[in-house]
């Protein structure tokens, strides 16, 4: 299947203001591009890019005083299959664990597993099985934060989301990567488009989307303690430890945003190959 996907979003900046994007998609579906993954911007701006310390590509520019506006509509390949669960075995113990997985073991600055780690064995300490360890750990944070919108915070924590109920995608993931940490379950945040597709569609307005995957059995799962089941037509644009470091945008002054447009959808490939 063909996913088409893409944003309009635009900032008022009162000076001149560096920014950082990170809005491209991951570099591990590359190959799955069907079109250009092209950021544009009005003005026309000059802009570079590189990728940062998790793998992820970061669009860099400077921005003059007033309104600046980026756009982009990609097309990409998606097998059409729900995500893989994971065969539910033992966990890797830590010493034998690869050395670049270890970091996701760690506390961060939204998934403060230190404060956490009492609760989380009290709780799922006597779960056997990775799989069913961290399924567990998805159903308790599916249903202990109810999704608000109006109730978004950019400075909560998982310990505030299991204190306060209450969040937005992120919290749910970031709660649910806080308990697996706890639980020695190496876990990354993950950001991207995720369209109503296989399932019914949900009135609010598209946003990007964040998930969770977890290193279990040699290889890394997608796991969503939001929606909490699997799901079609994923597609990563940024992984870290924590939305700190995949934030959608970073402005190195002031930049107001005035508008705010995600696409995510099932393409008709009749009219795809038209």
């Amino acid at each position: 299947m063909l996913i088409q996907a893409g944003f309009d979003i635009a900032f008022q900046c009162p000076a001149r203001t560096p920014m950082l994007l990170q809005l491209n998609v991951h570099p591990s579906r590359e190959a799955d591009l069907r079109s250009a993954d092209l950021i544009t911007a009005r003005p026309n701006l000059p802009m570079t890019s590189y990728m940062d310390l998790y793998g992820n590509r970061v669009t860099r520019l400077d921005v003059p005083p007033g309104l600046v506006s980026f756009h982009n509509r990609l097309v990409i390949y998606d097998s059409g299959e729900p995500e893989p669960t994971p065969p539910d075995t033992e966990l890797t113990p830590v010493v034998g664990l690869p050395d670049d997985v270890l970091i996701y073991l760690i506390s961060s600055r939204y998934c403060d597993s230190d404060k956490l780690s009492d609760f989380a064995w009290a709780n799922f300490g006597g779960i056997n099985g990775g799989y069913r360890r961290v399924q567990a750990i998805c159903d308790f944070v599916h249903e202990k934060i109810r999704f608000s919108y109006p109730h978004a915070r950019s400075t909560r924590c998982a310990s505030d989301s299991l204190h306060e109920g209450i969040g937005v995608c992120r919290d749910f993931a970031h709660l649910a990567i806080a308990l697996c940490r706890c639980m020695n379950v190496p876990a990354r945040y993950c950001t991207g488009y995720l369209g109503d597709i296989g399932v019914p569609r949900d009135p609010a307005p598209m946003d990007f989307s964040a998930w969770f995957e977890v290193y279990l059995h040699g290889r890394w799962y997608t796991f969503d303690a939001r929606h909490n089941h699997p799901r079609i037509g994923r597609v990563v644009i940024g992984r870290g430890r924590d939305a700190a470091d995949v934030p959608i945008s970073t402005a190195f002054g002031t930049a107001n945003l005035v508008r705010f447009e995600v696409v995510t959808r099932e393409l008709d490939q009749q009219r795809a190959s038209a």
